[in-house]
């Protein structure tokens, strides 16, 4: 270990502590706006919500939060025993979010009020249980990089897209730590994208959890088949609703 990667646990140069503390910055930000624009607002007739930038808000900074959970928080917790159904629970915690924007888009200026308090509510829920539960169980698996995680969150921050790798080398990734790292990068893929997985064996534990967790959805090519190196594209497949 370089000077540069040493730290002290539980400290501020802790990945996991840094990990923690950006989510909760993206949380924060999340719920102060939504109160802010959930509150009533001087205006001709009235007090009014900001109606038209509350959809706005939620239509690009909540659904984008929303996406970069699923990818960078829920897809490596999604193959672990112990958080397989925590993670299930979040994802539809936020197709519930995702059902009632869609409501909000749609809604007029009264039913917009209540929809607005409706989702800071229910995603306030969300955000607890992902700070209380998930990010602590988060730190326990081998196969999260929570410097990484901070990185995904930071982008999010800041508007910006972090450039994926398109090979994925597991071979120096300790055996725990390799399917959920995979998961993640799977999830990040847009339909009809691929990214190239190496392993030192042929990776067919790999492919059944594929085939149980993504069925239909997951396409999968030996480019290079051992003996010592096995290469193997991995795509995400368009699924028609």
């Amino acid at each position: 270990m370089s000077a540069s990667e040493i730290f002290i646990e539980a400290t501020e140069t802790d990945p996991d502590v840094i990990a923690r503390g950006t989510v909760r910055e993206a949380h924060e930000r999340l719920r102060s706006g939504l109160a802010e624009l959930t509150a009533a607002h001087p205006g001709v007739g009235g007090a009014r919500p900001r109606s038209a930038e509350l959809v706005d808000f939620c239509l690009h900074e909540v659904r984008r939060y929303l996406v970069t959970a699923d990818q960078d928080m829920y897809a490596p917790a999604s193959v672990d025993d112990e958080t397989r159904l925590l993670v299930d629970a979040l994802r539809l915690g936020a197709a519930a979010l995702d059902a009632q924007i869609e409501k909000l888009a749609a809604a007029d200026s009264v039913e917009a009020a209540w929809l607005g308090v409706v989702i800071a509510s229910t995603l306030d829920l969300h955000l607890r249980i992902e700070e209380s539960v998930l990010l602590p169980a988060l730190a326990g698996l081998p196969g999260v990089d929570p410097l990484l995680l901070a990185t995904e969150v930071r982008a999010y921050l800041e508007g910006k897209q972090v450039e994926q790798p398109t090979v994925i080398d597991v071979r120096n990734i300790a055996r725990g730590g390799r399917h959920p790292r995979v998961f993640a990068r799977y999830a990040r893929l847009a339909p009809g994208e691929a990214f190239i997985l190496v392993n030192s064996h042929d990776p067919k534990p790999l492919r059944r959890e594929f085939e149980a967790i993504h069925r239909g959805a997951v396409s999968w090519d030996y480019l290079q088949t051992g003996p010592e190196e096995w290469r193997v594209r991995i795509g995400k497949v368009a699924v028609d609703a």
